[in-house]
C-alpha cells in the first residue's frame, strides 16, 4: 500500500483547491512531528515563531518569509480543521465562477493584504503600542475567497446548518462584522487580518468586473518560479542528439551518397587486407548501419 504514491499522484491531479488544502494540513502534520523531536531532545524551541508574522517591524526585517508562510500554518487541530472546511466550502463556490489560477492569487493575495493590516495596525494604532503579537492561520486568505465570491454572486443561496438557506451576501456581511466586533477580543490582531483578507477579496472582483485581474501577475511569477525549480532540480539526460541536415538538392544527395560509398570501400579494403578485428569502432557501426540498409 503506497500511501505517499497516492498523495503525490492526487496532489499532482487535483485541482488547485485540493493542493491548497493538502500543503496546509502538510505543513501542520511536519510541524508537530518536528516538534515531537524537540520535546524528546529536551529542546524548548518552536517553528512557529520564526514562520508567524511578528508584529514589531525590527523583528519583521529579520523574518521577510513570515507573511508567506503564517498563511499556511495552525497551532491547533481545531483551527486546521475549521480552516480547511471554510477553505474547502467557500473554494467550491468560488471554482464554480473562476478558474484554479485566479483562487490561487486569490488566496496568496488576501493573506498578504491581511498581514499588512495586521503590522499596520500594531504599529500605528495606540491601543497596541505595548503589544507584540504573532499572526499564524489561513482565515484572512480565506475570508478574502469568501468575500469575492459573495461580491461577484452575492444572491447565491448557501444552506447552513440549523438555520436553513441564506444568501452568501448575508454570510459574508456577518462574517466581517464578527471580525469588527472582535477586534476588542483576545485575538484582536486575527479579526484585523480577516479585514484585510475581505478587503482583497472585494477589491479583486471590483477590479475584475473593469477587466482588471489584479492577480494575474502573481501567477505569472509563481509559473517562472515553479518552471525554474523544475528545471533546477529534473536530471540532465546524458543523451546527446545530433540532427543531419537533409540534402538541400539532388546535386548534394549524389555527393553525400557518393563520399559514403568511398568510405564503405575504404572500409572493405581494410577488411581484406588486415582482418574484421583491425576495424575501429566507428567503422564497425557504419559498415553494420549499411548491412542493414
Amino acid at each position: 500500500m503506497d500511501i505517499v504514491g497516492d498523495i503525490k499522484r492526487t496532489f499532482k491531479e487535483g485541482s488547485v483547491l485540493s493542493r491548497l488544502i493538502y500543503i496546509n494540513i502538510g505543513v501542520f502534520l511536519l510541524l508537530k512531528i518536528i516538534g515531537v523531536f524537540f520535546y524528546l531532545s529536551g529542546q524548548n524551541v518552536s517553528l512557529y515563531q520564526y514562520l508567524s508574522v511578528p508584529s514589531i517591524t525590527e523583528v519583521l526585517v529579520q523574518r521577510p518569509w513570515t507573511p508567506i508562510t503564517y498563511m499556511f500554518l495552525h497551532q491547533g487541530f481545531i483551527h486546521l480543521l475549521f480552516n480547511m472546511l471554510g477553505l474547502y466550502w467557500f473554494g467550491q463556490l468560488f471554482l464554480y465562477h473562476f478558474e484554479g489560477n485566479k483562487l490561487l492569487s486569490v488566496y496568496l493575495m488576501g493573506g498578504l493584504w491581511g498581514a499588512f493590516l495586521y503590522i499596520i495596525a500594531y504599529n500605528f494604532i495606540p491601543v497596541f503600542d505595548s503589544a507584540y503579537g504573532l499572526l499564524l492561520g489561513a482565515s484572512a486568505s480565506i475570508f478574502a475567497i469568501l468575500v469575492a465570491v459573495a461580491f461577484y454572486d452575492p444572491n447565491r443561496e448557501i444552506h447552513l446548518f440549523f438555520i436553513g438557506r441564506f444568501p452568501l451576501k448575508y454570510v459574508a456581511a456577518f462574517y466581517v462584522l464578527l471580525s469588527v466586533i472582535g477586534i476588542s477580543s483576545s485575538n484582536p490582531g486575527g479579526n484585523i487580518a480577516h479585514l484585510g483578507g475581505a478587503f482583497w477579496g472585494w477589491f479583486y472582483i471590483y477590479q475584475l468586473r473593469k477587466g482588471k485581474d489584479m492577480g494575474a501577475g502573481l501567477v505569472k511569477l509563481l509559473d517562472k518560479l515553479g518552471e525554474f525549480l523544475s528545471g533546477l532540480f529534473k536530471p540532465k539526460s546524458k543523451m546527446k542528439i545530433t540532427y543531419k541536415k537533409p540534402p538541400r538538392d539532388d546535386h548534394e544527395y549524389n555527393r553525400q551518397k557518393h563520399v559514403q560509398q568511398d568510405e564503405i570501400n575504404r572500409i572493405l579494403d581494410k577488411i581484406a587486407k588486415s582482418g574484421y578485428d583491425s576495424l575501429s569502432k566507428k567503422e564497425k557501426e557504419l559498415l553494420f548501419k549499411q548491412g542493414k540498409k
